[in-house]
């Protein structure tokens, strides 16, 4: 008799194999939740890093504009970016490496506005496009044009490659797309290639040499009204040349 309350208590207590715990409800929902965070802070720190990145690039043209690439440091763009110098060299590993970045970025930046250049185009708007971002650039991104323009008065030593791989066929096709709306009575005739070189140095004369243009002009500084007409000023010349107007 004195075993019956033990054999009761066991038949009343559950078995361990019964009571496995089940998955709390909404467990996949929770897991959905935090892969989304994890998602969400890994785009975080991808901007985090593209905005510094960007933040140093412009800096380093400041300092490659007023410096050229020997003169510049890296403790000088470190304090034009306002970071502490080990922060470059996260990113960038070393000097040349930061002025290359600079010059890819400048190139990519000049291209893009070619993309309006293409043959089933209207080529007064197109043309005008082209005109009116280069000329924007040149106001906007003044020092990332000096370092270029200081590049290729040094020869090209970082540029040289590009230019044949990159500029080179670019130009050629755009040209092509010129000599095609020639071809179709849609502009003047004028050599194409040539017509580049004049829309690049009637727009980045703006940025390359604006001491120049505010000396002669009065100026400290072109203003919105004064960068407004000479934008306009440029893109009627160009435009009358080619039989645009």
């Amino acid at each position: 008799m004195a075993s019956r309350p033990r054999e009761v208590a066991a038949a009343r207590a559950p078995s361990r194999a019964g009571t496995a715990r089940k998955p709390p409800a909404g467990g996949s929902r929770n897991r959905a939740g935090l892969a989304r965070i994890a998602r969400a802070g890994t785009r975080q720190k991808s901007r985090n890093r593209a905005d510094q990145q960007a933040a140093i690039i412009a800096a380093a043209e400041r300092v490659f504009a007023g410096a050229g690439f020997g003169g510049a440091t890296m403790q000088a763009i470190a304090l034009a970016a306002g970071l502490p110098k080990p922060n470059l060299h996260y990113y960038f590993g070393s000097k040349k490496a930061l002025y290359q970045a600079v010059l890819e970025r400048t190139l990519r930046e000049w291209l893009e506005p070619a993309d309006t250049i293409v043959a089933e185009a209207e080529p007064r708007a197109a043309l005008e496009c082209y005109i009116r971002e280069k000329m924007r650039q040149s106001f906007t991104r003044p020092y990332a044009s000096r370092v270029w323009a200081n590049e290729l008065l040094h020869g090209a030593p970082e540029l040289r490659g590009t230019l044949i791989r990159t500029l080179r066929p670019l130009m050629r096709r755009k040209a092509a797309v010129i000599d095609h709306w020639i071809a179709q009575g849609l502009m003047a005739p004028l050599d194409s290639m040539h017509l580049f070189f004049t829309i690049w140095a009637a727009t980045q004369t703006y940025a390359d040499f604006e001491i120049q243009i505010c000396a002669v002009l009065g100026r400290d500084s072109l203003d919105r009204e004064a960068q407004a007409r000479a934008t306009q000023h440029v893109v009627s010349l160009i435009l009358r040349g080619c039989g645009l107007a």
